[in-house]
């Protein structure tokens, strides 16, 4: 079998390829997409051969009738023709930020099994999943690790229709137990160091804010045709419960696995119908010790607040959301605000008068870049 792996040079990328070169050797490279990272996308190319390669930076692959080795190095088009016009067995989208919607169509076209993990996908596109039939196109298999957990819960038990009510478990990331209006000061450095999590600094940022249980109620919605009024977050900051599901009749389920992306990422691998190969990471009696769970406090996390406000039932609101926060962080990366000012850009973002038609992957990318543009005339110092 083979696979399709966008957003290799990234955490979920690399992870990927360490389980298939250590523990799913009959699994093919075929295809390697990345962003910026052309250092690393070479080192993999050498290392694993696919057959194709992506970066979309291409500039700065300079190579000589686009071949490294035996690999064939694609530009945009070329790749959305191959993808249209093929056939994959497994294929992983793991490309931070609203770009991944770029190839969202013709990747659900082309493979079987469709791990996914950009969140920000899901969130601007998620209310047209089933008016294009992507879930009957392909098997879609989150692998955020709250996803994944109602995922494999429901896989087994397929009961959906007693379910009183969901919590997706969020560590509070770094400053949980600090009050939103003494962090002005934080550093980026800071805001990234997660106590639980190895992730790009984009998830960092949104687990910091709490921004990102916010995208994942809409990814739990979308994914599973859950209300948002039966949707709730619980802090946990061992990381260790990743879902709780309530059913009518008093039952709770708590999902449990170690906070390790790659063991949602092994189960995806295994359907490729490899042989089951040990990958020792269980949990043991002592990992169910002292385990803490808090309500969300809105002097701590703002932004969870203004997204329980939002009118969710406009697509346009969620994507103002996405677009707001994405753009805040990028800000906050690049020294122009304070970690504080994220809460008030997305504040403004999401009150932007902009209800254009999102009925297609085209006019979604266009919702999206009409926003931006908006934000290039946007006030920083009047935030």
């Amino acid at each position: 079998m083979n696979i399709n792996i966008f957003g290799s040079t990234g955490i979920i990328g690399k992870k990927t390829l360490e389980l298939i070169d250590k523990n799913f050797s009959k699994i093919e490279v075929n295809l390697l997409c990345a962003k910026s990272n052309s250092n690393l996308l070479k080192k993999q190319i050498y290392k694993y051969n696919p057959k194709y390669a992506f970066l979309y930076d291409g500039f700065k692959f300079k190579y000589k009738k686009n071949i490294i080795g035996k690999t064939k190095i694609l530009n945009f088009n070329e790749l959305l023709n191959y993808l249209s016009n093929s056939k994959s067995d497994l294929s992983i989208l793991a490309i931070s930020g609203y770009k991944s919607l770029y190839f969202l169509d013709h990747i659900v076209k082309n493979t079987n099994f469709l791990g996914i993990v950009s969140k920000e996908a899901i969130v601007s596109a998620g209310h047209i999943f089933k008016k294009k039939n992507y879930f009957k196109k392909t098997k879609i298999i989150p692998l955020d690790s709250e996803h994944f957990s109602l995922f494999e819960l429901f896989k087994k038990t397929g009961n959906f229709n007693s379910i009183n009510k969901i919590i997706l478990t969020a560590s509070g990331g770094p400053f949980h137990k600090r009050k939103f209006n003494t962090l002005k000061n934080i550093k980026f450095s800071e805001a990234i160091k997660h106590p639980k999590w190895k992730m790009g600094y984009k998830n960092s940022i949104d687990s910091a804010t709490l921004a990102n249980k916010c995208l994942e109620i809409i990814e739990a919605h979308y994914l599973f045709d859950i209300p948002y009024e039966k949707l709730n977050i619980l802090i946990h900051p061992e990381a260790i419960v990743h879902s709780v599901v309530e059913y009518n009749n008093y039952v709770t389920h708590l999902n449990l696995f170690k906070n390790d992306m790659k063991i949602p990422i092994y189960n995806f691998l295994l359907h490729s119908n490899s042989k089951y190969k040990i990958y020792n990471k269980k949990l043991f009696l002592s990992d169910y010790n002292n385990l803490n769970f808090k309500n969300v406090s809105n002097d701590i996390f703002p932004i969870f607040k203004l997204f329980i406000n939002l009118n969710k039932k406009k697509p346009q609101n969620l994507i103002k959301f996405n677009i707001g926060n994405e753009y805040a962080v990028n800000l906050f990366k690049n020294n122009m605000i304070n970690y504080t000012d994220i809460y008030k850009i997305i504040e403004k973002v999401t009150s932007i008068n902009l209800y254009s038609s999102v009925n297609t992957i085209k006019d979604i990318i266009n919702y999206h870049e009409e926003i931006e543009r908006k934000l290039q005339h946007f006030k920083i110092n009047n935030i």
